[in-house]
């Protein structure tokens, strides 16, 4: 009997030790869900580099081995946002838990490789750029990694030219959707195909085959997909939403109803063009706006865009080093502008009383504080259960060892 009951106290001692230390359920979810969205532009990716190197500086002030990757739980960029996406996302082959280029080093890039990538070297017809350079770049840069091994969520809009439809290359969708778990060299030269400036780009994988042309066919600003994919597979009470331009030159009010009413159909090409950049862009950011209006408490959206962009930057695939360092110093005097917000009912651009640079710090500390809680959450849930619900499951498995034991002596 002695032996017995040595037995029974070791067994129930062991339930208990093991009930002690057990897991909270996992869970990757914080207060607030944070979104990075980087719009297309070729060359002028320099200037939202810019902007995100002011960020970067903030974050690593508080924390040195900061990386955006490690503050935002997505990355959404269409075209050369794309190519920034990836670039913050992927894994350093010196350090897979770091990012393998910071924004200053990405902004080097531009400067050091753009008049490669647009060297007019395309005799005869076809796109304006063979792409060859940035082809092998990309590879060179981003390697074997593919979409499921990015060290934070990537959403990268393309849209394929054969089926006539939008593909969204993110990581949310890898479960339902494997074949999309492409090389991140083949999604970036896809959606920075730019129709007539560079040429489509056609690859295969896991039996699917596409033929894919600029991310900006589909989505020019693809903060709306990017929160699109999140909504769709997350329940967030809160979000933080960084969605940085590359800039637009200022509108000018050139025609009017009366003088459009007598236009032949060759009459309204030149202007149509304005018009489908300028509208979709509008109700874009209208959309975006919108949501967040009297929505969660500690929502926030912040759009950093140069409205009034220099007409002599403004080409995106302009790469003298007189138009990069430009683009490089818009992007530092933009961090000086207020912040600016779009009337909803007028569609004018507001000023705030608030310089961009102050609003990155005040993102800076939400970052920094919303990290710092999943990491304390994180080590609760490695030190098992909280105090409280550990005395309770003691207590219950201590009532339940006297029954046991009572029960042997009857």
């Amino acid at each position: 009997m002695a032996h017995l009951v040595f037995f029974v106290l070791l067994f129930v001692g062991q339930l208990i030790g093991g009930f002690s230390t057990q897991r909270l359920p996992p869970s990757n979810n914080g207060n607030t869900i944070t979104v990075l969205s980087i719009d297309g532009g070729g060359i002028k990716g320099i200037l939202p580099a810019t902007v995100l190197d002011y960020l970067d500086k903030a974050l690593k002030a508080k924390d040195p081995n900061a990386d955006l990757a490690h503050y935002f739980d997505v990355i959404g960029g269409s075209s050369t946002g794309g190519l920034i996406t990836a670039m913050l996302a992927t894994p350093s082959p010196h350090d897979p838990t770091r990012a393998a280029f910071t924004p200053a080093q990405i902004v080097d890039f531009y400067k050091q490789n753009g008049p490669h990538i647009f060297n007019t070297s395309r005799p005869g017809n076809g796109p304006q750029f063979d792409g060859e350079f940035l082809h092998n770049i990309t590879r060179e840069l981003l390697k074997d990694t593919r979409l499921n091994q990015t060290l934070t969520n990537v959403v990268i809009p393309t849209f394929d030219m054969k089926t006539k439809l939008p593909v969204i290359f993110s990581n949310y969708k890898l479960e339902n959707a494997p074949y999309l778990n492409a090389l991140l060299s083949d999604i970036c030269i896809s959606t920075s195909a730019a129709p007539t400036q560079l040429p489509p780009y056609y690859f295969v994988n896991d039996g699917v085959e596409f033929n894919m042309i600029d991310g900006g066919v589909a989505a020019g600003n693809p903060t709306q997909a990017t929160i699109s994919e999140v909504l769709q597979h997350n329940e967030y009470p809160k979000f933080l939403v960084l969605s940085l331009g590359t800039g637009t030159e200022k509108i000018k009010e050139t025609f009017d109803a009366q003088t459009a009413a007598n236009w032949s159909s060759l009459d309204w090409l030149g202007p149509m063009f304005g018009f489908f950049g300028r509208a979709p862009a509008a109700m874009t950011e209208y959309y975006l706006e919108s949501l967040f209006v009297g929505s969660q408490p500690g929502d926030i959206y912040l759009r950093i865009e140069e409205y009034d962009l220099n007409p002599d930057f403004s080409n995106p695939v302009n790469v003298t080093q007189e138009s990069m360092n430009g683009l490089e110093e818009t992007g530092k005097q933009l961090l000086q502008e207020n912040v600016v917000k779009l009337n909803l009912d007028t569609f004018d651009l507001e000023k705030l009383q608030q310089k961009n640079s102050e609003a990155l710090d005040r993102i800076a500390d939400i970052l920094v504080g919303e990290r710092q809680r999943r990491l304390k959450r994180k080590s609760i849930e490695k030190r098992g259960r909280p105090l409280l619900e550990s005395l309770r499951v003691f207590s219950d498995k201590t009532q339940a060892t006297s029954t046991l034991l009572r029960n042997l002596f009857i």
